[in-house]
Order: C-alpha cells, then sequence, then structure tokens
C-alpha cells in the first residue's frame, strides 16, 4: 500500500479533515506531569470519581539514551507512572519525573506549553461548591459567563491544584452561536459520572497553549483528523486576568475548537502576553504532557507519520513484555507542529491490569467518526 504525505490546506469551520492516522479509533489519553503523584491520585479518585487502573514505575534507564530516544527526555530521567479513568469516556495518565535539570514550576496559563483538562458539568455552582469544599483547589475568581462570540452563554471557573494541573469547570449553554454557522459540533458528554463532582458529566474538553495557532489548527485538522468547530477571540485586562485566570499583567487569548475524534475536544490558543515563557516544557517538566491515540496498527501509524508534514516520529515502535499490568501494550511517541508531544499506542483487550480491578479503560471506539 502506499503511503502519502498530507499537504496542508486552510481550516473553515465544518470542514472535515482530509487525512487523519491511518487506523485511529479515539484519543485514548490525556497525559500530565505532575509534581505529587501520590497527591494527584488521591485527588483525582477522592475529588473527581476516577479509577485508578495501575501504576508504574519507575521507567527508567541508566546504561543507554532510550529515555531521550523514544520520551524525549534527558537520559538519566526516571518516571512513576498512575493510569485513571476519568469519567464515562476519557483516560488520564500521570507522571511524576525526576530529572536532571527538572523545571519544577509549571507553566502560567499564557506560557506556551500550558495545559488545563475541562470538565462539563450540569449545574456550575453545585460542582464547584464541592471542588472548594474539598480543601484540594485554588478557585479563581468566580463562576463567568460568554456574552457574545461562538459560545456565547457558556458558564465557567477555573482551579489550581497545588500538584499541578489546571482544570476548568465549565456548563454549556443548551444552545451555542457557532452552530448556526456550521455542522461541526464540540463534544458534549452527557454522563454518567459515577462519584463525580455533583453534575459532571464527562470531560468536555482539554486545552493546549501554542506558539503558532494557525499552525496548530493546520496539523491537527490535517494529519491528526481534526474538525474545526470554530474559533474566537478575546482582550482581557489586568485584573480579569489575575481574578479569574491566576496570571500576572493583560492579555490577548486567540482559541480555536477542534474535534477530535469520537468523544475528545481539542482547545488552542495562542497568546499575546509580556514576560510569557515561549519554550515548551518537556515530558519530564512539571507542566509537561503529552495527547495519545489509540490505533488498530501502530507500526502502519508510525510509518505513516514519519512521512507526514509537520510530524516527527521518536524512536521506533516498542512493545511491553515485562509481564506487568500493560504487558502487550505498543506504542510510540512523536511531535507534531512546535514540539507539541503525542503518542500512539495499541493495547489488546485482556490487559492484565484488569486481573486486579474492575475498573476499564475507555476504548476503543468502533471508528474515528463514531459520535
Amino acid at each position: 500500500m502506499s503511503l502519502t504525505a498530507p499537504t496542508e490546506r486552510p481550516a473553515t469551520p465544518g470542514t472535515a479533515a482530509a487525512t487523519s492516522i491511518p487506523t485511529a479509533r479515539n484519543v485514548d489519553h490525556y497525559a500530565s506531569t505532575v509534581a505529587d503523584l501520590d497527591a494527584a491520585v488521591e485527588f483525582c479518585t477522592t475529588v473527581l470519581g476516577a479509577d485508578l487502573l495501575y501504576r508504574l514505575g519507575p521507567v527508567e534507564e541508566q546504561e543507554s539514551d532510550w529515555m531521550a530516544r523514544q520520551l524525549g527526555v534527558h537520559p538519566r530521567a526516571s518516571a512513576h507512572i498512575a493510569m485513571l479513568r476519568l469519567g464515562p469516556d476519557a483516560n488520564l495518565e500521570l507522571f511524576q519525573y525526576t530529572a536532571p535539570e527538572q523545571r519544577s514550576r509549571p507553566p502560567e496559563f499564557t506560557d506556551v506549553g500550558s495545559h488545563h483538562l475541562g470538565i462539563h458539568v450540569s449545574d456550575l455552582d453545585q460542582a464547584l461548591a464541592a471542588a472548594a469544599r474539598s480543601g484540594q483547589v485554588r478557585v479563581l475568581g468566580e463562576p463567568s459567563t460568554d456574552e457574545s462570540g461562538p459560545t456565547a452563554g457558556n458558564r465557567w471557573v477555573q482551579l489550581l491544584t497545588e500538584w499541578g494541573l489546571r482544570i476548568e469547570l465549565r456548563q454549556l449553554a443548551a444552545e451555542l452561536p457557532y452552530e448556526k454557522e456550521t455542522g461541526a459540533r464540540v463534544h458534549r458528554p452527557r454522563g454518567p459520572w459515577p462519584g463525580g463532582l455533583p453534575g459532571a458529566l464527562g470531560i468536555g474538553h482539554v486545552g493546549y497553549s501554542v506558539a503558532d495557532l494557525d499552525e496548530a489548527v493546520t496539523f491537527f485538522t490535517g494529519p491528526l483528523g481534526g474538525e474545526l468547530a470554530y474559533r474566537t477571540g478575546a482582550s482581557v485586562d489586568a485584573a480579569t486576568a489575575e481574578r479569574q485566570y491566576g496570571v500576572a499583567g493583560p492579555f490577548r487569548k486567540e482559541t480555536a475548537a477542534i474535534r477530535l475524534g469520537p468523544v475528545t475536544t481539542v482547545e488552542l490558543s495562542s497568546f499575546e502576553a509580556e514576560g510569557r515563557r515561549t519554550e515548551r516544557p518537556r515530558n519530564s517538566d512539571v507542566g509537561g504532557h503529552h495527547l495519545a491515540f489509540f490505533v488498530d496498527d501502530v507500526e502502519r501509524a508510525a510509518t505513516w507519520l514519519a512521512r507526514a508534514q509537520g510530524a516527527e516520529l521518536l524512536g521506533v515502535p516498542q512493545l511491553i513484555e515485562d509481564g506487568g499490568p500493560i504487558h502487550g501494550d505498543r506504542w510510540v511517541y512523536f511531535r507534531g507542529v512546535g514540539g507539541f508531544q503525542l503518542e500512539v499506542l495499541n493495547m489488546p483487550p485482556g490487559m492484565p491490569y484488569e486481573r486486579h480491578t474492575t475498573a476499564r479503560r475507555f476504548g476503543p471506539s468502533p471508528r474515528w467518526t463514531n459520535r
């Protein structure tokens, strides 16, 4: 079979992707590097109602450059990992690294490489009250409502955890203005989410800060197979920036919302802000992150990605054969435009971790276009 590199094209709302990763089914997991893995797992399981699936580690290699080649980190980096089922249709992978020259302060909201997890809820006030009562988050400001633009009617508030993850609670309006202009739709999780925050419906979006929004949109709607739902922009004054986002100083934000497969919306944002950090965090830095796709055929996907414009394969596909909880997992990391960290993987049914818990990973979906 002949594989050809995708071509760039401008993305407009509602335009279906011309190309996508071969055999992709869905976004498999969101990954984040945190300062304290135990605290992160405890918060996710007790406050957010996540199920712990398995823990791994240390993942390290003391005699070779394997960590650098395959994961893009320092050769002597070491990682402990926890995988959690987070709501009805998402998996969350948490890392805690020790590494030479590790950055321990996560990026600010406006820095290149910042990210946040968006939990959609049916009643924002009720969910926020429960999160605040936990005593494990810092609430930024108060619930706000988008007054204009493609998301007018949405209510939201941001939270900060002590261990390095930013969370947004969002209550979507029943109808949104952008829906009158395009057939594309952001993911609307419908729940149920047993044990989650009151009224929690699911992970509705994940937000990433990028250096070049046009470049990122072209990549996510091209090789990654996404569909642009809308673009929007806003200027934020200094007082609002500090109160609602925890950012010192005013900024300008441009955002594109992209539907990525069956159950994922990615919000890509670029910022104009004085003094913002422009160097993307590494996987091993606190605040580092990656986005992973479930595929049926890792080798085929890797061959295609090696030729896809804007993609850079890290190492070669790996097969885990250590007898541990994910024995049989096949995977490989790659980079997208601007150094964005990504992964394709395949976990066959009946993984060893399933012998020790009734909880199960989300996925795979029947097909990428299943909605």
